[in-house]
């Protein structure tokens, strides 16, 4: 057996255009890559607006409701007619 290494002799223009064509292959697989990334984050991105908004509402709505009813829950007469409507007496 022979202790030659093995080489490959290639056109150096053949070379070239294949590896353009990896080079463009590649770039369309990193674009479409980061098209789904991007939507992906879109929707991650509404879901959490979605969520603090909610949120942000919900504290509004009790702050609101504190304020508006701060002086009614200091009368007797509706803590009695609450508790009654509960059947808490």
């Amino acid at each position: 057996m022979t202790d030659k290494i093995p080489t490959v002799i290639v056109d150096p223009e053949d070379y070239k255009t294949i590896l353009q064509k990896l080079d463009d292959i590649e770039e369309k697989i990193e674009f479409t890559n980061s098209e789904i990334h991007q939507r992906y984050g879109k929707k991650l991105g509404r879901d959490i607006g979605i969520l603090y908004g909610i949120c942000a509402a919900l504290m509004i709505v009790v702050v609101y409701l504190l304020l508006l009813l701060s002086p009614a829950l200091s009368n007797p007469l509706l803590i009695n007619a609450v508790k009654k409507a509960l059947g808490l007496e």
